[in-house]
C-alpha cells in the first residue's frame, strides 16, 4: 500500500465529527486564502496606481471609518453567540430588543462621522470619509449575518460569503488599471458601492434573524411553546450584557489602526500610505487565527463552556500550541520574503515598506498565540476584563506613537504596534491565569 493510500486511508477511518470539522476548518481556511489574496492585490493595486501620498489619504480615511464602524451594534453580533450558546432556543427572548438596539447605534455612527468629517478631520478627508459612509451599514451587516451563520454551523455559506466583499473591492481596484486617470474620490466611491450592494445581499438573512428565524445548531429542535415564558429583555437590559463586547469591536481597531490615521494627521499621506501598505500586509496574515476562532470555533466555545468543559480546554491547549508554531514560521517567512516580495508587488517607490514590514514580522507570533489563549476569555465577567486590557494596551499604542512618530515616523509607529501587541498578549494570559486559577483542568 502506497504512502498517499495510507494517508487517505487514515483519513476515512476518522471519527464522523473530526471529519466534518477537518472539512468545514479547510473549506473556511481555503476561503480565508482567497479572500486575504484578494484584499493583498487590492492594496497592491491601489498603493501602485495611487502613489504613496494618495494612497495614504486613502487608507487614513478608510481607518478611521474602520475605527469607528464597530459603534453600530456595539457588540450584538458577538453576544448572540454567547447568548444562544447559553441559553439555546430561549436566547430567542433577546431579538426585540436586538432590534431597537441596532437601529439607535447605526443611526448614532453614521452621524459621529459625518460630524467628524465637517468639523475635526482635514479638509482633503472630508469627501473621502463622507463618501465611505457606506462601510458602517456593510460592517454591521457583515458581523450580524456572520453569527447568524456561526450559530448555525453553516460553513459553506459564511465561507461564500467572506469572499463578496473583498472580490468586490478587487474589481473597483482593476478599474484603475483600465482608466489609470481615477482618482482617490473614484475608489472611495467604488467602496461605498460595494459596501451598499454586500447591506442588501445580507439584508434578507438579517431580517429573518432579526425574526427569530433561524436553525439553531447544537440545542436539538426548536422545542413547543409552553407556559414557562421568560421575560423579554429591553434595550437597556441588552446594553448591559453587550456592552463590553461592543467595546472590544470598538477598542480593537483603534488599538490595530489608530498608527496609520496619527501617521497622516503628525507626519503626512505619504507616512501614512507606507505603513498602511505593511499594516494591509499584516490583516491579511492575522486572517488566519480569526479565521478558526471568530469563524469557526467561536460559537462552539461558548457551547462547550458551559456544557463540555473536557473539550473546552483540550481545544484551548492544543490551539495554542498550534497558533504559536504556526505563528514562528509565518512570522519567519515574512522576514525572509519581504525585503523582494514587497518591491516586486507594490513598485520599487514603496521600498521603504520593507524596514516596517520586518518589525511588524515580530507581532505574528505574538497575535496569533494572543488569539489562542484569549478564547478562554468568553462570559460577560471576561469580556470586562478583556474591555480593560484592550482599553490598556490602545492607550499604551496612541501614547508611544504620539512620541514615537515626530522623531521616527512610520518606524516609530511599527514600535508602537509591535508593544502593544506584547503588552496584550501578556495581559490575556494574566487574565486566563487569574480567571481559571481554581479549576481542576487549569490552562
Amino acid at each position: 500500500m502506497s504512502a498517499l493510500e495510507s494517508s487517505i486511508r487514515r483519513l476515512v477511518v476518522l471519527p464522523k465529527g473530526w471529519r466534518a470539522a477537518l472539512g468545514a476548518i479547510s473549506m473556511l481556511w481555503i476561503a480565508t486564502a482567497l479572500g486575504a489574496g484578494m484584499a493583498f492585490l487590492t492594496q497592491a493595486l491601489l498603493a501602485h496606481e495611487l502613489g504613496p501620498a494618495f494612497y495614504g489619504l486613502f487608507t487614513s480615511s478608510l481607518a478611521m471609518v474602520s475605527i469607528i464602524a464597530p459603534l453600530a451594534g456595539f457588540g450584538v453580533s458577538q453576544f448572540w453567540l454567547k447568548v444562544y450558546g447559553a441559553e439555546g432556543w430561549a436566547a430567542d427572548r433577546w431579538l426585540r430588543s436586538s432590534r431597537q438596539f441596532l437601529t439607535t447605534t447605526t443611526l448614532l455612527t453614521l452621524a459621529l462621522i459625518t460630524m467628524w468629517a465637517f468639523t475635526g478631520a482635514p479638509a482633503d478627508s472630508r469627501v473621502t470619509l463622507l463618501l465611505l459612509l457606506p462601510m458602517v451599514l456593510a460592517t454591521l451587516a457583515a458581523a450580524l449575518l456572520g453569527s447568524k451563520l456561526r450559530l448555525e454551523e453553516r460553513h459553506s455559506a459564511l465561507a461564500l460569503w467572506q469572499l463578496i466583499a473583498p472580490g468586490s473591492r478587487l474589481l473597483v481596484a482593476a478599474m484603475l488599471l483600465v482608466v489609470p486617470t481615477l482618482a482617490v474620490h473614484f475608489v472611495a466611491t467604488g467602496y461605498g458601492v460595494v459596501s451598499l450592494a454586500v447591506t442588501l445581499l445580507a439584508a434578507p438573512q438579517v431580517f429573518a434573524m432579526l425574526r427569530g428565524d433561524i436553525r439553531l445548531h447544537g440545542h436539538g429542535r426548536r422545542p413547543a411553546p409552553t407556559g414557562d415564558i421568560r421575560p423579554t429583555p429591553g434595550p437597556m437590559q441588552l446594553w448591559s450584557q453587550a456592552w463590553a463586547y461592543g467595546l472590544a469591536a470598538v477598542l480593537y481597531p483603534v488599538f490595530f489602526q489608530i498608527s496609520t490615521v496619527l501617521l497622516k494627521y503628525i507626519d503626512g499621506n505619504i507616512e501614512a500610505g507606507i505603513f498602511g501598505i505593511a499594516l494591509a500586509v499584516m490583516t491579511a496574515i492575522y486572517l488566519i487565527p480569526a479565521t478558526l476562532y471568530q469563524k469557526f470555533l467561536l460559537s462552539k466555545l461558548h457551547r462547550w463552556a458551559v456544557h463540555d468543559t473536557a473539550k473546552f480546554w483540550l481545544v484551548y491547549r492544543n490551539g495554542n500550541l498550534a497558533m504559536l508554531i504556526s505563528g514562528v514560521l509565518l512570522g519567519a517567512m515574512v522576514m525572509l520574503f519581504a525585503p523582494w516580495m514587497v518591491p516586486l508587488a507594490f513598485g520599487e517607490k514603496y521600498r521603504p515598506v520593507v524596514p516596517v514590514l520586518l518589525a511588524l514580522a515580530v507581532c505574528i507570533p505574538i497575535r496569533f498565540l494572543s488569539a489562542g489563549v484569549g478564547s478562554a476569555l468568553l462570559t460577560e465577567r471576561h469580556m470586562r476584563y478583556r474591555v480593560f486590557t484592550m482599553g490598556l494596551c490602545a492607550v499604551v499604542v496612541v501614547l508611544l506613537n504620539l512620541i514615537l512618530i515626530p522623531t521616527y515616523h512610520e518606524m516609530g509607529a511599527a514600535a508602537a504596534t509591535v508593544v502593544g501587541e506584547t503588552v496584550l498578549l501578556l495581559a490575556t494570559y494574566v487574565g486566563v491565569r487569574r480567571f481559571y486559577a481554581n479549576r481542576e483542568t487549569p490552562p
